[in-house]
């Protein structure tokens, strides 16, 4: 990967316009145009009932929201599963200065939104007005700034937009990848009514048929705690064609079970009333392998294809007024060490599974080997370290209960919060928490509903509702694989801290680490700088990274127009929804 970025260089990076309409390629399905079939419908699992359907307040991760507000939505520019390249999609041609600092788009004509109004440069310029106006609280915010400085968007003639950024940066074309939101009905809200109006659109309790998507797509019916019913978007097919000019997309409809939890997830699958599960571990693989052999379902099944595209971690609250002491052990790096040594990483592999999976130390996910220092400080899993640790910081003692205490006989004691019903993260917790016991430390796990543990890790201000948290994050890009909203303080996922600046010399040094990094084209020099990034974060230690499972991919037999072989992994992901289809 000895390269230079090939984002914006040192010369103009200009894409051709697609003809109308956009024509998928055939080396993004493992099947032609005319094998297709149309008809039929994919069925999937979600563990809960999402947090919102408003795309621009969303802030979690979940199969719902990543397709409607990002993955299946028309961004202007996108990457396919064979190539870094990117192409215009939203768009119908970009072009970038040969400073790098000025990106101007053509926005497609022909694009319609699901109730068959037009999608215009508004659409997308609105995104980025409500976006960028804090009081909205969009997740967003953080990526249009360049440490101080804000990118900015302009609306020229009738179909374009200028982006304007303050300096060079690695970041450019995954910023302008912006999906639209409709103005008539995101843009009158906030004219109207201010940042107020636009939160209170498209909550769970909308009615879904009434919502407008650009997707192939879009919400017919959603019932708590069942179901969520996608249908096809009837005007996605006038500006989406296959190769042989077929609208897309070949399936009716796109459906998703609200399982509780996976265990009930991959019964269903077990039953076939859902076409695809991603096991959890071997013994998820061997429980499947055996309905095959019996002959009672016809699936195919991947495993071990990577490590994951996500982290999975541990993150304490170091803003908790109400309670000083817990503030002060939260905030201290002792205790934060101690604690890192009772992560027996090895276990939870093991136990959790199955030995598909590897340690993780730093915030760059495994699969993106290519960025990751392995030369960080690990902490490795040591009770007897941890307990001097401990007592480095008073508590040196313990009580009748065997839990330690300092000389006021207070314990060290928090609640480890996970999501309920993600059965890999409350095995997690236990094993972690039974280590912490083990050495005195008080760790009680609180398994809750995942859109709750959302609300308290997004909380702001200097009591928050929580002590510690069990989660993970996705997203990121290849190109600079250090969250925008994360690493820089005073950002939304900030986790550990959401004081109004910097706490400790190493969250300013992580802070000014990004910007420079991310001004870098030279990708090998970028490295370097995100190296330093997961050193400091190490030393600091306000995260505290468990493991990377591998991913593993199972889907019904009948289903066809996945990637080809090479290009499943979880950054390019399986599929692409408008070429898969149901093989009869």
């Amino acid at each position: 990967m000895k390269r230079l970025l090939t984002l914006i260089s040192l010369m103009a990076l200009a894409a051709s316009a697609f003809a109308q309409p956009f024509v998928w390629p055939d080396a993004w399905s493992n099947a032609t145009p005319g094998e297709a079939v149309r008809g039929g419908e994919l069925r999937i699992s979600l563990i809960g009932d999402p947090r919102t359907f408003n795309p621009v307040t969303s802030a979690e991760s979940q199969a719902l929201s990543d397709y409607l507000f990002t993955n299946g939505a028309a961004v202007l520019i996108m990457r396919g599963p064979d190539s870094d390249e990117w192409l215009p999609y939203g768009a119908s041609s970009f072009t970038a200065s040969e400073d790098g600092m000025t990106v101007d788009v053509t926005v497609r004509d022909g694009m319609k939104w699901s109730d068959g109004s037009p999608i215009t440069a508004q659409d997308y310029y609105i995104r980025y007005v409500l976006e960028t106006d804090p009081d909205v609280g969009s997740n967003g915010y953080d990526s249009w700034f360049m440490g101080d400085d804000q990118i900015t968007v302009e609306r020229v003639g009738d179909n374009g937009l200028r982006f304007h950024f303050p300096r060079p940066d690695r970041l450019a074309f995954p910023v302008v990848a912006v999906a639209p939101v409709p103005d008539a009905i995101f843009g009158e809200a906030y004219r109207s009514g201010g940042a107020e109006a636009v939160k209170a659109l498209w909550g769970t309790d909308v009615d879904v048929s009434t919502t407008v998507w650009s997707n192939a797509f879009v919400p017919a019916t959603f019932q708590p705690g069942e179901r969520i019913i996608l249908q096809r978007n009837p005007y996605f097919g006038e500006w989406n064609v296959d190769s042989a000019g077929n609208a897309l997309p070949y399936l009716d409809s796109y459906s998703m079970t609200i399982a509780g939890d996976l265990d009930s997830a991959l019964n269903l699958y077990l039953a076939g009333d859902i076409d695809q599960f991603s096991p959890r571990n071997l013994d998820d693989i061997g429980v499947i392998n055996n309905a095959v052999n019996n002959g009672d379902i016809d699936v195919t099944v991947m495993e071990s294809v990577s490590p994951v595209a996500s982290s999975q971690f541990i993150v304490w609250n170091w803003n908790k007024a109400s309670d000083p002491d817990k503030q002060a052990l939260f905030r201290n790096a002792n205790f934060r060490r101690a604690m890192a040594h009772v992560m027996d990483r090895d276990a939870i592999i093991d136990l959790v599974y199955n030995g598909a999976g590897i340690p993780m130390y730093t915030n760059v996910y495994p699969i993106n080997d290519y960025w990751v220092n392995h030369d960080v400080e690990k902490y490795p899993y040591d009770p007897e370290k941890a307990a001097e640790l401990m007592a480095s910081i008073g508590y040196d003692r313990k009580n009748a209960d065997g839990l330690l205490i300092n000389a006021e006989g207070k314990t060290a004691s928090f609640i480890l919060a996970t999501n309920a019903g993600n059965t890999a993260r409350e095995q997690i917790a236990a094993i972690f928490a039974d280590a912490a016991r083990e050495i005195g430390v008080d760790a009680q796990v609180q398994a809750i509903d995942f859109n709750l543990l959302v609300d308290q890790l997004l909380s702001e201000g200097e009591d928050r509702p929580f002590d510690a948290i069990l989660i993970g994050l996705t997203g990121g890009s290849r190109d600079w694989p250090f969250g925008v909203n994360v690493i820089p303080c005073a950002t939304n996922l900030h986790m550990y801290n959401t004081s109004d600046a910097c706490l400790t010399a190493q969250e300013t040094l992580m802070g000014q680490l990004f910007n420079v990094g991310r001004e870098t084209l030279d990708t090998e020099a970028a490295r370097d700088i995100g190296y330093e990034i997961q050193a400091t974060e190490a030393d600091l230690l306000p995260i505290l990274y468990a493991v990377s499972p591998m991913a593993h991919y199972s889907w019904s037999s009948a289903l066809r127009g996945y990637h080809n072989e090479g290009q499943i992994n979880p950054l390019l992901g399986a599929y692409e929804l408008p070429l898969v289809f149901m093989a009869r």
